[in-house]
């Protein structure tokens, strides 16, 4: 008798995943859905707040936390997966992108939506296998993986890949838990030389 005979693994509902790739100007969104393998396309598009005042950053905020909230309600994701933020050369940028991306996770998080956070190189590995791909090559790796007639605006297909990303790091994870061990998968940041917050 086969060592993995009698052992079954339920096939878990679809994972409808809204991806998030945060900026001060414009921040991108991607919702898909993944029934194991298989992902389909449900909207994308971006957030923008150039209608608040120049230099008006809480404005800018609260336009960013209520069009995360506006998506949210709209597409109704079961799990959201958000873009981490680096140190740049600019500190006033990083600073200002950080400040974007929590209003982000604010309005996610007041939605009691499970949050995993990817990096931009973990992201690009996962849709075009480098994690210095170009722009361009993730917008064409978007358009091909999710069947789309052209290939999205770029900060949607940044928001569509962390999302691809998120549904390929749970079917991995599925799979390996299938196999015997109990995997969970970490809900927070990892910051380089794996230090935690």
């Amino acid at each position: 008798m086969p060592a993995f005979a009698g052992m079954t693994r339920e096939l878990s509902d679809p994972m409808r995943i809204l991806g998030i790739d945060p900026g001060l100007q414009t921040t991108g969104f991607g919702v898909i859905e993944a029934d194991g393998p298989h992902l389909s396309y449900v909207a994308s598009g971006t957030i923008r707040t150039k209608d608040a005042a120049r230099g008006d950053l809480p404005g800018r905020l609260k336009i960013i936390f209520e069009g995360v909230r506006e998506v949210q309600s709209r597409y109704a994701p079961t799990c959201a997966a958000v873009e981490i933020v680096f140190v740049n050369v600019n500190p006033q940028s990083t600073l200002l992108l950080g400040q974007a991306r929590g209003a982000a996770l604010a309005a996610l998080v007041a939605g009691d939506l499970p949050v995993s956070e990817y990096t931009a190189l973990q992201m690009k590995k996962a849709i075009v296998g480098s994690g210095h791909a170009r722009k361009e090559q993730v917008q064409h790796m978007v358009m091909r993986l999710l069947g789309l007639p052209s290939p999205p605006g770029p900060d949607a297909a940044d928001a569509l890949g962390i999302a691809i990303a998120h549904a390929h790091a749970g079917t991995s994870l599925a799979a390996m838990a299938g196999a015997g061990g109990a995997l969970e998968r970490r809900q927070h940041a990892l910051y380089r030389k794996g230090r935690a917050y």
